[in-house]
């Protein structure tokens, strides 16, 4: 274990590498809820709110004039019968993945530098599952017929397919929405209940205290809070892992050429955290800049953060290769060709984009001067994740456009309501976050009052 020094790239003093020194129960307590109750709103705040609810709009008049038009607005067509929505569907939810992975993962760990980033890191997986969400619902030009997909009383015997992974992933993500939400809801209380307790004005009091259920942090209370955080703990853990498995059975079932893999689960759960953890990375840097939090997501954060970049790269570089290795090694004319389409086709700019973004440009993480530099890493998960995005266009799209028979053989090209959708549902989920910071308290209050406990030896 290296002894050299904490660090802080903002002076040279030696600080805990989880918390800076100096923080008390009290200042803890004040900064973080001071953001919420007494912080005045900013005319950057007001400006970034005001540029994601324009961009809602458009996701609404897009997905207004999909349902009164029909899915013809889009670039799909025969052979390529999925296209944008798909692809973005996938790609929202391997995002929410690394919430999960750094509430229950990190939590059952017992890993402590958790802490300053599980808040806001459960919060964009809600988002993004909501994100994700609206694709499979609009994707059929038809979402008042959505509940086809559930098992419901029917008096006409019109049943789901249930061995289509198309209605597994109903199920896996709406059990993996509901279990985050739950577990982000009883992690809130303690907070809520700070907030109630400190709030000045009535109807914030009543709000606060209205969500806090009734919280007094007696031992009875936080026996049963500590009891139910691990169990949703413990449900949500294996959850990281099913969805983005079922997610990939989506393809891996089919047969179509490059989709027909064993590599697929591991490698799609691989890639989910891969672009979560960018996705997080995106999130916290303008997040402690923004509102002087560098004493609490500390440059520790930051480089773990990186380093499990890097090692989640690693895993989807090796599924790349896998894939090119198996189309050879197998023989299959049919996988070789679209591995050769993929080189050579015409959407290869893609495919060599793809590999710049997710496993060249990635391979600067393993210099602690790039983990260390937060404009780099910054603009690293910009890169990473417009990969992870390249990754499932590549995957979908080429694959369908070269199917088993040439004369089944198309091009898609995306139309202005494609991405119209796409950058709606960026706008979303960016405005969800900019309500969030403002309304609930981004750090853990009362985790991080637990860390002081720790580090300091203090008692509330």
């Amino acid at each position: 274990m290296s002894t050299r020094p904490p660090y802080n790239t903002a002076d040279a003093r030696p600080v805990s590498p989880i918390l800076e020194p100096g923080h008390t129960y009290a200042s803890v307590t004040d900064k973080i809820s001071a953001i919420v109750l007494t912080r005045p709103t900013s005319l950057g705040w007001v400006a970034g709110f005001a540029l994601t609810f324009t961009l809602v709009m458009v996701l609404t008049v897009s997905v207004a004039w999909l349902v009164a038009k029909g899915v013809g607005i889009w670039g799909i067509n025969i052979p390529v019968g999925w296209g944008f929505a798909i692809v973005n569907f996938v790609w929202w939810i391997g995002i929410g993945h690394a919430g999960t992975l750094i509430s229950a993962i990190l939590f059952l760990l017992n890993q402590q530098w958790r802490t300053s980033i599980n808040r806001f890191a459960e919060a964009m997986t809600l988002f993004a599952v909501a994100c994700a969400g609206l694709f499979p619902l609009i994707h059929t030009g038809r979402p008042w017929m959505a509940y086809y997909m559930f098992p419901y009383p029917s008096t006409m015997y019109l049943w789901p397919q249930f061995r289509s992974p198309l209605i597994w992933d109903v199920f896996a993500v709406s059990t993996y929405g509901t279990v985050s939400l739950l577990f982000w809801g009883v992690g809130l209380i303690p907070d809520l209940a700070t907030l109630r307790d400190r709030a000045v004005t009535k109807p914030k009091q009543i709000i606060y205290g209205m969500l806090a259920m009734g919280w007094r942090g007696s031992a009875r209370h936080w026996h049963r809070y500590q009891s139910a955080y691990l169990l949703l703990a413990g449900l949500a853990t294996p959850l990281v892992l099913s969805v983005h498995t079922v997610v990939s059975f989506d393809f891996s079932i089919a047969i179509v050429p490059g989709w027909h893999t064993t590599i697929f689960p591991p490698y799609f759960v691989a890639g989910a955290i891969y672009s979560g953890f960018a996705m997080v990375l995106t999130i916290a840097i303008p997040l402690r800049k923004a509102y002087d939090l560098e004493d609490f997501i500390t440059m520790r954060h930051l480089e773990n953060m990186a380093k499990v970049m890097l090692a989640t790269g690693l895993i989807v570089a090796y599924g790349y290769y896998f894939e090119w290795f198996m189309s050879v090694y197998s023989g299959n004319k049919f996988d070789l060709y679209l591995t050769k389409m993929r080189f050579h086709g015409p959407y290869s700019h893609f495919y060599y984009a793809l590999i710049l973004c997710n496993i060249l440009t990635p391979q600067l993480l393993w210099f602690r001067k790039v983990r260390t530099n937060i404009p780099a890493l910054f603009i690293m998960s910009l890169i990473i994740n417009t990969g992870m995005w390249l990754e499932r266009f590549v995957i979908v799209v080429i694959s369908l456009t070269r199917d088993f028979m040439p004369s089944a053989w198309g091009r898609y090209s995306a139309t202005f309501w494609d991405y119209a959708t796409f950058v709606g549902t960026l706008g979303l989920f960016t405005m969800l976050l900019f309500l969030f910071v403002r309304v609930l308290p981004a750090i853990s209050i009362a985790e991080m009052r637990e860390l002081v406990r720790h580090t300091s030896g203090e008692h509330e």
